[in-house]
């Protein structure tokens, strides 16, 4: 099964729409369905990354607050490109928290603009993991759960997104490594039935409902990997807190100073 079927970066609608961003960028990478190996041939692209804002707009204005975070959706030919960014500071605050979803962004392999700063926050990644992550992918468990829950009989995708970040998480905890593409996690921890959910979500399906029977099969393996990625968080190694504030606060420094 290929891992990303469908590679938004080279589109020039995406990278228009990043190259129009109104600050410059450290860097733009893929998130969503994409990143997770599962887009159907209309997905949204998800465009996630960090800006940099100038000296007379990082204290707050007067009126309204600093635009240290910037949301702009476009929809070219059909095609909807959500854009999402943070300022630098923000940005490496929330790397420091058990944010599993900041660190996907950093470490995402589908790159629209990169260079030295991505590089350096990729490094610095692996010193932000902390057992604390395990609350984060639990916590985003539980809201899909809720969102599968509200259809009878449940959804697809929702389906899809459950089995994503409990296998998300218990490799975060077992590995320290960050993966997000639900093919790649796959191929090392086989789940009965996924591979083919995955299929069918490709194929546009991702609003068909699950069968009584499959609902309740799945049902079970997510009861099975929730309880597996408590457990793993209670058996990791991974340390209390992240150990990358220091590098974090320097290479603020340097994008700010125009060192980097």
């Amino acid at each position: 099964m290929t891992p990303y079927p469908h590679d938004p970066t080279a589109l020039p609608a995406v990278r228009a729409a990043v190259a129009e961003h109104p600050y410059p960028l450290a860097f733009a990478t893929v998130s969503g369905a994409h990143l997770y190996g599962f887009p159907s041939a209309d997905s949204d692209v998800d465009l996630r990354g960090v800006h940099l804002l100038p000296p007379g707009e990082r204290v707050p204005r007067r009126r309204g607050k600093p635009r240290d975070t910037i949301d702009t959706t476009r929809v070219v030919g059909g095609l909807e490109i959500d854009l999402v960014t943070h300022d630098a500071a923000k940005f490496f605050a929330l790397m420091l928290r058990p944010n599993g979803y900041v660190l996907e962004q950093v470490l995402s392999p589908l790159i629209v603009q990169g260079g030295p700063a991505l590089d350096e926050l990729r490094e610095l990644a692996a010193g932000c993991v902390t057992r604390g992550h395990a609350r984060h992918y639990l916590g985003f468990a539980r809201t899909q759960r809720e969102l599968l829950a509200k259809h009878d009989p449940p959804r697809l995708k929702p389906a899809l997104y459950l089995y994503r970040v409990l296998l998300t998480g218990i490799h975060l905890m077992e590995t320290g490594e960050v993966e997000a593409n639900l093919p790649t996690l796959l191929a090392t921890r086989q789940q009965a039935g996924v591979a083919e959910l995955i299929e069918r979500k490709r194929a546009g399906a991702e609003q068909e409902p699950l069968s009584a029977a499959e609902a309740a099969e799945h049902v079970t393996a997510f009861d099975r990997l929730r309880d597996e990625l408590e457990v793993a968080q209670d058996r990791s190694t991974l340390p209390e807190e992240p150990t990358a504030a220091a590098g974090l606060d320097d290479l603020l420094r340097r994008l700010r100073t125009g060192a980097i």
